[in-house]
């Protein structure tokens, strides 16, 4: 056989190999960029993994808040639930006061009067167990959070805005003032 002969029995003979070689670089270049292509699938989940997990948190916090919030209005809902029949109540309070500062000598108004204290004490001691206070600031500073100015009276030895009478009580439920208290006060 010739050299050239010889060689091209080689080269038929390394051609299988060559093609498979090829068939194998081939198939190893399209895994490369399915790899390729996976790795950057991952990154892209991978960030928007990131971005739903801070989008549960903050959905989270809102729900915490939202449920914080509720929470709050439900407890100021129940405690101040007795507000519109206290302060009806108060009204009725009044009269009994009204009632009990009348002056007579009358033995029988005086009877009739030491029950209406009793009806009185009663009725106070309840408003008192459901957190209802009297506003009564004589000689403090004018508060407008408490109270309502209605008459001024000039008293040179006295500062200006110090509540002088008591007009019409005030009241609180718990903390919120209800009924702010009329008064006097003073003005130079």
């Amino acid at each position: 056989m010739s050299k050239k002969e010889h060689k091209q029995k080689e080269k038929k003979q390394q051609e299988p190999e060559l093609l498979e070689e090829t068939k194998e670089l081939e198939n190893d270049t399209k895994l490369n960029n399915e790899m390729l292509k996976l790795e950057e699938e991952i990154r892209n989940l991978t960030s928007e993994n990131k971005i739903l997990n801070e989008k549960i948190k903050l959905t989270q916090a809102d729900l915490i808040n939202y449920r914080k919030r509720k929470d709050e209005e439900t407890a100021n809902a129940l405690k101040y639930a007795n507000q519109d029949i206290i302060k009806d109540i108060l009204g009725v309070v009044d009269n009994l006061e009204r009632t009990l500062n009348s002056k007579s000598d009358s033995e029988e108004v005086k009877n009739y009067q030491k029950g209406v204290q009793l009806i009185y004490d009663n009725l106070v001691s309840i408003l008192k167990n459901f957190g209802v206070t009297e506003i009564n600031r004589v000689g403090e500073v004018f508060d407008p959070q408490q109270e309502q100015a209605l008459l001024t009276e000039c008293i040179e030895d006295k500062d200006d805005d110090i509540v002088l009478e008591v007009l019409l009580k005030g009241y609180k439920l718990k903390d919120r003032v209800i009924r702010p208290a009329s008064v006097k006060i003073n003005q130079k």
